[in-house]
């Protein structure tokens, strides 16, 4: 048996790429358009690891999706957390569990899936402005 990847659905593909691919900085490996059933398919994998890889489904046709928590988390090992954080929070993505720890933060995309960033090795010493941050809703 092999890990393939993990669905989500999106509601707006360019918002969706913009966020896992210019701010998270996944890279899209794959891309299908189905014409016929109105829905595009793109794959993301972690730069160099393509074996765990996230299909954005996006329907052509409107749709709300709700329960974007209900699916549990995405979660990405980095190397530098707080570089990781700070790249995000300059392009516009609240940290919803900064990293307090030097180990774990949490995020969510446009369509409100939690992804977890953690730590590569040992957390990194406790640093402002993550150690006296606040959580900010839900993660």
């Amino acid at each position: 048996m092999k890990y393939l990847h993990t669905m989500v659905r999106v509601t707006d593909l360019d918002a969706s790429l913009d966020f896992y691919c210019n701010k998270l900085g996944l890279v899209e490996i794959n891309r299908i358009d189905v014409a016929a059933a109105r829905f595009t398919l793109v794959f993301l994998a972690a730069p160099g690891d393509e074996t765990a890889q996230v299909e954005l489904t996006h329907n052509w046709d409107p749709e709300d999706y709700t329960g974007g928590r209900n699916f549990g988390h995405l979660a990405y090992q980095v190397e530098d957390i707080y570089a990781v954080c700070q790249r995000l929070m300059d392009g516009g993505v609240t940290i919803s569990r900064p990293p307090r720890d030097g180990h774990m933060a949490f995020i969510r995309s446009p369509d409100g899936i939690s992804i977890e960033l953690l730590q590569q090795g040992n957390p990194l010493d406790p640093a402002e402005p993550w150690a006296s941050m606040e959580n900010t809703g839900e993660w």
